[in-house]
C-alpha cells in the first residue's frame, strides 16, 4: 500500500477551509476538470479567486512558511488548509 503523494490537490479534498492571503473561506469548490474556485467576504467586499486544473498541480509547498504557493493570473497567493471544528448541541442536558 502507497502513500498519496502530498498535493495541493490532495491536501484541498480532505479540508474545511482554507486561507487565501491570510483571509478565511469557508466557501470553496474543487473540481478536477474546472481547478479551484474560492470565494469570501472581506467586510462588504465579496471577493472571488479561481485557478485552472494546471494551476492547482504545479501549486508547491512552502517549508518554512507551512502553506502552499499558487500561481494564478492575479499573481501569487499563499494558501493554507485547515480542518474545522464543529460544535454539537444534540446531547440532552438531563444525561
Amino acid at each position: 500500500m502507497t502513500a498519496e503523494p502530498q498535493t495541493l490537490l490532495n491536501v484541498l479534498k480532505h479540508c474545511d477551509m482554507v486561507e487565501i492571503d491570510g483571509l478565511y473561506a469557508f466557501e470553496f469548490s474543487l473540481y478536477e476538470d474546472d481547478g479551484l474556485h474560492i470565494e469570501l467576504m472581506d467586510g462588504r467586499v465579496t471577493k472571488h479567486w479561481e485557478f485552472t486544473p494546471e494551476q492547482v498541480r504545479a501549486a508547491t509547498f512552502d517549508q518554512t512558511k507551512e502553506n502552499w504557493v499558487i500561481k494564478g493570473d492575479t499573481g501569487e497567493h499563499r494558501l493554507v488548509c485547515k480542518d474545522a471544528f464543529g460544535g454539537s448541541n444534540d446531547e440532552d442536558e438531563t444525561e
